[in-house]
């Protein structure tokens, strides 16, 4: 039985032919390279085409500076959202890897159409002196392939990293250490193609054009494909587990008929599987925890469900209850994420609106775009990363005796807390901008102030280093606290607070630009924003910040950690909450 232990996986994956996954020639970092391979050559084709959106929609399509901060923000907000769709499909029908392979053919054809509407005659906008003039037809084009890409990316994001993760056996302990390293390379590949997006590609977009701007990244995307597919051989697969909204429906409706029901004080007379397996595809049993106690009603077995046949809609296993339970649990550490996505979504509308009124010289005949100053966040992700994986964690470790470190919680609250200092960098830079203006009475439109716009570097490398705590530790938790079955669909709900930290820019935007233009007065964030206070916009992001981190803290000491009932991890054994 022991050679029989190491010669398989423990935690239910299988090879792609659907025998269970050896250890030998499976998984583990063998497999790793073909899936950071992908992602980097993904997120480059995703940031070569989304980095300088902003400035394509006001340049070629015409759109004023607040209306092209909320395009991008909007459409890069249901890029986030999409996810959803492909992690029930992952989860409940196709699994990761076909999930993956599927929505590959989407994306690629939502980059091949952007990449017409950029070149071919007829879908290019007319423009004259400076200024172009699209049809509807021309902008509808555009926004088509755009929303083409969001549902792309929505079988893709999701899956990957959860796909990578499924690589390495939580059973094995060597492998479950190196399951969260991978997490902070995979980050690191992530970065990798941002860094040729934010620096080549955005180059090519403002001095060769767009068309060969937007054609690069769709060649990028089928290079990611191959990638993909060469590792095919060496992947394990997660089984999938059945529709998991259905058997969470089936919790709900069975602990509602049962209202009235106590729930036994031993919970061992709860409703459980008699053997080893949990009786969910690919899931682990899970131990029974005391909160959320009127949920355990559904695991409560009346005389009623002793005399008939067992209906998974009147009676549910531990197991299920734990699932809903985990999932509940994870919200409230959910929303705190969204402001925090909130102060990361400036990097692509308002500082490259406040970089565009520096000075981008760099020397007599070069000038850098705005936008690839999130260069910058992308470097300092890259430096960040080896820093926290091989000096930080260890540093870490010695003190706190936790492999990782810190507990998950505690990473994801350092980085909230380094995102404050971001927007009061952004708001001081912008506090010296405007005396500048003033000084020199720079008050047009096209004035440029005599500040070089690598000013805006801290902003950025801050954002950056906030990422590598809240980011990367926000993809760990939510793989890691997810129900076995149920891993995409808690990878996506983690993505979702990028698409609302998106959308709640828009609406801050909106109401800040409503209340602060009455009485004919310009507002914070005019077109010519040499006129504008967007110092006052970064202040009030700084204050929400702090609130949400107050806010986090009380959330952080109520969270239990999740335990298996076979294999309980030894960094959270004892350790519920951020303690």
């Amino acid at each position: 039985m022991r050679e029989v232990a190491d010669m398989y996986t423990q935690d239910g994956t299988v090879d792609m032919k659907g025998n269970p996954a050896t250890k030998k020639n499976t998984g583990n970092w063998r497999a790793c390279p073909y899936i950071l391979a992908n992602e980097c050559c993904e997120r480059l084709a995703y940031y070569g085409m989304s980095t300088n959106l902003v400035n394509y929609m006001k340049t070629r399509l015409g759109q004023e500076s607040a209306m092209a901060a909320n395009n991008v923000t909007n459409w890069s907000g249901t890029c986030y959202i999409t996810p959803l769709i492909g992690a029930f499909l992952a989860d409940a029908y196709l699994g990761r890897f076909w999930t993956i392979a599927s929505f590959m053919i989407i994306y690629i054809l939502g980059l091949s159409l952007l990449t017409m509407a950029s070149s071919v005659k007829g879908l290019v906008p007319s423009c004259d002196g400076g200024t172009c003039h699209p049809t509807e037809s021309q902008t509808a084009v555009v926004f088509l392939s755009l929303y083409l890409i969001a549902l792309g990316t929505g079988g893709i994001k999701p899956c990957v990293s959860s796909f990578g993760a499924d690589q390495f056996d939580e059973n094995d302990d060597g492998e479950r250490r190196s399951k969260s390293s991978f997490f902070n390379w995979f980050y690191f590949s992530i970065n990798i193609g941002a860094l040729v997006a934010s620096s080549v590609l955005v180059y090519v977009q403002t001095h060769v054009g767009w068309g060969w701007g937007f054609g690069i990244p769709a060649v990028v995307m089928a290079v990611a494909v191959v990638s993909f597919f060469v590792g095919t051989p060496l992947y394990r697969h997660q089984r999938p587990g059945g529709s998991p909204i259905t058997r969470i429906a089936q919790v709900i409706v069975a602990s509602a008929r049962k209202c009235r029901v106590a729930v036994p004080e031993d919970v061992s007379r709860l409703h459980e599987t008699a053997d080893k397996e949990s009786g969910i595809e690919g899931s682990r049993k899970l131990e029974h925890t005391r909160q959320f106690g009127c949920l355990d009603k559904a695991a409560v077995v009346t005389p009623e469900d002793e005399s008939e046949r067992k209906s998974p809609w009147r009676l549910c296993t531990v197991t299920q209850v734990e699932e809903l339970k985990s999932v509940v649990r994870l919200l409230p550490i959910w929303a705190s994420g969204i402001v925090f996505a909130t102060v990361y979504s400036q990097m692509s509308t308002m500082f490259v609106l406040q970089g565009n009124t520096l000075d981008a010289s760099m020397g007599p005949h070069f000038s850098i775009p705005a936008a690839s100053l999130s260069i910058f966040d992308t470097l300092s992700v890259i430096v960040w990363v080896p820093v926290y994986d091989r000096l930080i964690v260890p540093a870490a470790r010695a003190v706190t005796g936790r492999p990782r470190g810190f507990t998950q919680l505690q990473r994801m609250g350092i980085g909230l807390v380094v995102s404050v200092f971001s927007m009061l960098t952004a708001g001081i830079l912008d506090v010296i901008r405007l005396r500048a203006i003033a000084r020199h009475g720079l008050y047009g439109e096209k004035d440029i102030v005599p500040i070089s716009i690598f000013w805006q570097v801290p902003q950025y490398f801050i954002i950056g280093a906030a990422e590598v705590f809240t980011f990367v530790g926000q993809l760990e938790f939510f793989y890691d606290q997810a129900p076995d079955a149920m891993r995409s669909m808690c990878s996506a709900l983690a993505l979702t607070t990028v698409a609302l930290g998106n959308y709640l820019s828009t609406l801050l935007v909106t109401i800040v630009t409503h209340i602060t233009t009455r009485n004919g007065r310009v507002g914070w964030i005019p077109d010519n924003l040499n006129r504008g206070h967007l110092d006052y916009f970064f202040w009030l992001l700084a204050v929400l910040s702090l609130i949400n981190f107050a806010v986090y803290l009380v959330i952080a000491g109520w969270y239990t950690y999740k335990k298996t009932a076979d294999f309980p991890d030894d960094d959270k054994v004892g350790h519920d909450g951020a303690n």
